[in-house]
């Protein structure tokens, strides 16, 4: 039976899609993990998520210790053809297509692609959704609900994953007065679902669902957090993407290393989000503060 992504994503707010990439690539995807965060580690990646802060934007500086690495589709980060491999690939792409009202992939858009790793201390975020901030009425989160999402993003586990917690549902409504007025790292929130992921399962999720993510520094970690837009989103995708810094590299970027049916792809969606950075320009601001 083939699973209506769409139906189940509007209702619940999420879908878990099983073993979306072949055994052999995750295996070397760990390996280039572990790489990278060897190097991040050091100083010698200088785009990184640093604890204890939360939200972009974030030091370059590890000393206190990183929950994640940013951009992995840089030009200049290590094993980037093997990352944008599976950040392009078929079944990425084909999920994208029918969670976006099955779109084409000629509207499709590059946009972020990350790691969320396994940090030196215990850290968690806050209850949040990605671009609504906290200060919102109800009023003005149910007007924020009802705009198109335009982009699908999703978290590739690379090892067992239980970090993102999840409301089914909160997507599609208001917080509740309990909801509000709740602890910013409420440990029990009501109606709240522990997403389970095995090593190569991927979870699509509407990033204004209302959750949180859980790190502990005992329980290995290596999920891949990416996002791809579609070209009608316009400068409503803009600040999500470019507040963390993506135009900076955008233009330089080439996927040579790419066999030629996924390296056409890449690049026509590399060209909207360069397109996308030059007509919006200037500062965008950040989607939430710390």
């Amino acid at each position: 039976m083939t699973l209506d992504l769409k139906a189940l994503l509007a209702t619940q707010g999420f879908v878990i899609l099983p073993s979306i990439l072949p055994a052999t690539q995750i295996a070397s995807l760990r390996s280039a993990c572990t790489t990278v965060r060897s190097l991040a580690e050091r100083g010698q990646w200088p785009h990184l998520r640093t604890l204890p802060k939360q939200f972009p934007p974030w030091s370059s500086d590890p000393t206190h210790g990183i929950w994640g690495i940013q951009h992995l589709l840089h030009p200049d980060m290590p094993h980037q053809p093997l990352f944008a491999a599976s950040y392009f690939h078929d079944a990425i792409i084909h999920t994208v297509t029918q969670l976006l009202d099955g779109c084409s992939e000629d509207d499709l858009v590059m946009e972020l692609y990350n790691l969320l790793i396994r940090p030196r201390a215990d850290f968690a975020l806050r209850w949040h959704r990605d671009d609504i901030p906290p200060s919102a009425s109800a009023d003005e989160e149910e007007e924020r609900l009802r705009e198109p999402a335009w982009h699908a993003q999703w978290n590739l586990a690379l090892y067992d994953d239980r970090s993102l917690v999840v409301v089914p549902g909160s997507h599609r409504r208001a917080r509740t007065e309990r909801e509000r007025e709740a602890d910013a790292y409420e440990r029990d929130m009501p109606g709240q679902l522990v997403v389970k992921l095995k090593a190569g399962d991927a979870v699509f999720y509407d990033n204004n669902i209302l959750h949180r993510g859980i790190y502990d520094c005992d329980t290995e970690r290596a999920t891949l957090h990416g996002s791809i837009g579609h070209v009608a989103g316009g400068n409503v995708r803009a600040r999500n993407v470019l507040q963390h810094g993506t135009a900076e590299w955008v233009e330089r970027c080439r996927f040579d290393g790419l066999e030629k049916g996924q390296r056409q792809r890449a690049e026509m969606m590399r060209q909207k989000l360069v397109q996308m950075g030059r007509l919006e320009g200037g500062e965008v601001g950040f989607s939430q503060e710390d």
